[in-house]
Order: C-alpha cells, then structure tokens, then sequence
C-alpha cells in the first residue's frame, strides 16, 4: 500500500509536464506553451513497494478551447535502466530525496499492474489519500487468461498504443472525451476497458474511457 505524503516538489508535477506534454504528437495546443490544472486521476500500487504509480488528468487552457490530457506517470528513487527516452524529468521530494519521473508506458512496472487493473486483480487507489480505494475508476475485462506485459509503445496523435507479439493492443486516450453516460462493458471489439472522472475547467464531474484493450489483431 503506497503511503502519500503530503509534502514540497521542486519542481512540481505540473512544472515537468508544461515542458513535456508539447514534445508528444497527442498534444492538441499550440506553441505558446500550456496552461495547467491538476484535473484528477488516481494511483496503482507497486506490490514491492518501491515505485510509485499515478495516472494524471491534467488541463490545459491554454488553446482555443480547454483540453484534458492523461499522463501516467512513475516515480522512482533511482533511475530506469534503458529508460532515458521516457524520463519526463527528476523532482526533489521533501521526504523521499530525489525522485525520476517517468512516462509510465515505458515503466514494466506500470504496465503489469495497469493489466493487473482491467483484469480486475487489483483496485485503483485514491490520487490524494493513502489506503483508500477510487471506486470511480471501473474496468472490465472479458478475455481469456492474463494479459501479456511485453508491450512494445508507440504515440500518435490520437494517443499511446501498447502492442504484444501474440496481437493484443491496449490504447490509451491520452485526450479524453467527456462521455458520461458510456456504458461500463468493452466497445465491441474490445475485450477490456477502463474508465475514470476528472473534473472540467467549469468545475462539473465528468467521466470517460480512459484506456480500450483488444486482445488480438484490430481491423
């Protein structure tokens, strides 16, 4: 169980991602650089207890018309091996020293315990309070057996795709939509979903597919 301390980061999450969100192809602003706001997300824990697991909704409004990214992101007290592509930068914690933040697409420890999520083997975690569950996180899962972890990451402008040997594919939205009435089962086709609430730059509650799995070849 990952304990959250309530403590300083220098810099601040949002800090990282205003220089990092721009290098990504799914970034939907212009050049002028982004305007953030933490908008919601939650945690997964690392059952050795050693890397830290959050998925981050941000906002940004700094275009035409606010967009709401998702950024998973993990945190490490030391740096990944192989890994220096998906650094988003290091952070000096108040209590745990220097921590390297990573996009979590690239960290195999993310990825194990995302596939842990949409089986429903584990549950999602509250962002701000240790030990206590997201119940609006929900998942759905109606393939066969465990999912393969040996994804190999690709981006577009659509967002990230995760891709195995044996033909599964996970993707995730890394810009979504608002669809609060979406039902909790797989779109056909899929075989796995995942869906989470942030909030909108208005303030309101609003949920939405986060992440859709297929468990072989899509058309």
């Amino acid at each position: 169980m990952a304990v959250i301390h309530h403590t300083t980061l220098t810099p601040t999450k949002l800090e990282l991602l205003t220089s990092w969100l721009p290098t990504r192809p799914w970034y939907r602003a212009g050049t002028a650089g982004p305007k953030l706001v933490k908008a919601g997300g939650f945690r997964l824990d690392d059952p050795r207890g050693e890397v830290g697991i959050e998925f981050l909704v941000v906002t940004d409004a700094s275009g035409p018309r606010p967009a709401g990214y998702l950024v998973p992101l993990t945190y490490r007290g030391a740096p990944l091996d192989g890994a220096e592509h998906a650094l988003v930068g290091t952070m000096e914690h108040g209590v745990l020293g220097r921590r390297w933040a990573y996009d979590g697409c690239h960290d195999p420890v993310m990825v194990g315990q995302l596939a842990a999520l949409i089986e429903g083997r584990v549950q999602a975690q509250d962002q701000n309070i240790s030990d206590a569950p997201d119940r609006e996180v929900t998942a759905s899962y109606t393939g066969d057996g465990p999912l393969p972890t040996d994804f190999t990451v690709s981006d577009d402008r659509d967002g990230t795709l995760l891709t195995t040997s044996q033909g599964a594919t996970l993707r995730l939205n890394r810009v979504p939509q608002p669809a609060p009435d979406t039902p909790s089962t797989p779109a056909r086709g899929a075989t796995g979903r995942l869906t989470g609430s942030w909030q909108l730059p208005d303030g309101t509650r609003t949920r939405g597919t986060l992440a859709v799995l297929h468990s072989g070849p899509t058309a």
